[in-house]
């Protein structure tokens, strides 16, 4: 099974490689230690299963499985050192879970059970919060966005960037998942993202339109999402 461990911990990460290398069946791909890393290593690398660490700092495991493309997301099992943690985990409707440190006899019940999964072509659904503070690049750790500083999103060539006052930010997070995730960002265009509370005035120009944000930013706006954003704003 391709597989992927996200633990912040480097033990941790080691350990449970081991574990899953010795039982023959699980490739391991990856090891990753905080939600940036593990969100490029499942766009790229498409695992089957993530062994995913509930307590990390600044983003955990529930709020990381809400950042995911739903057609990307693995068979997940949770792996934690907390017992309230692992209740959690199950209303979240966690494939299974395992209790740090992890016992082999505790992990071969597990790999039956994803076998079995994996056999029946199960799609995991998972329940995850939305999202207050979106995760950015900023060197080789993770800058949390507060919602509420965000003028708009925009994606291109170079990826998707917050457009903020103090600058723009690089997001591993896809469009897709911040309109689903982030209830104030509004689609106005393929490319871009508009957060509806820094919305100030709607400009028509001819065929096309015009958002300025209160902080004087026009962000493009596409005639098939123009109907929607109004709703969203009550305009009528």
């Amino acid at each position: 099974m391709r597989t992927l461990i996200v633990d912040d911990e480097m033990h941790v990460r080691e350990e449970l490689e081991t574990l899953l290398s010795e039982t023959g069946e699980y490739l391991v791909l990856g090891t990753c230690s905080n939600a940036v890393q593990a969100l490029r290593a499942v766009k790229a690398m498409r695992p089957e299963v993530m062994f995913l660490d509930i307590h990390m700092p600044k983003v955990d495991g529930f709020q990381f499985l809400g950042m995911l493309d739903p057609e990307l997301m693995p068979l997940v099992v949770f792996v934690t050192a907390y017992d309230a943690f692992a209740l959690k985990a199950f209303e979240e409707n966690a494939l299974d879970y395992l209790l740090k440190p992890v016992q082999a006899d505790r992990l071969a019940r597990t790999t039956e059970k994803l076998k079995r999964f994996l056999r029946e072509g199960s799609r995991p659904v998972y329940d995850s919060p939305s999202l207050d503070r979106i995760p950015c690049i900023s060197g080789h750790g993770i800058k949390l966005i507060d919602v509420a500083d965000v003028d708009y999103v925009r994606s291109g060539e170079c990826g998707v960037h917050l457009v903020t006052d103090k600058g723009e930010f690089l997001t591993e997070l896809t469009l897709t998942v911040l309109e689903t995730r982030v209830p104030l960002l509004a689609r106005c265009h393929k490319q871009l993202l508009v957060n509806l509370r820094r919305v100030d005035e709607i400009l028509r120009q001819d065929a096309s339109s015009l958002i300025r944000t209160r902080s004087g930013r026009l962000v493009p706006v596409s005639r098939r999402f123009l109907t929607q954003i109004k709703e969203r704003l009550l305009i009528h």
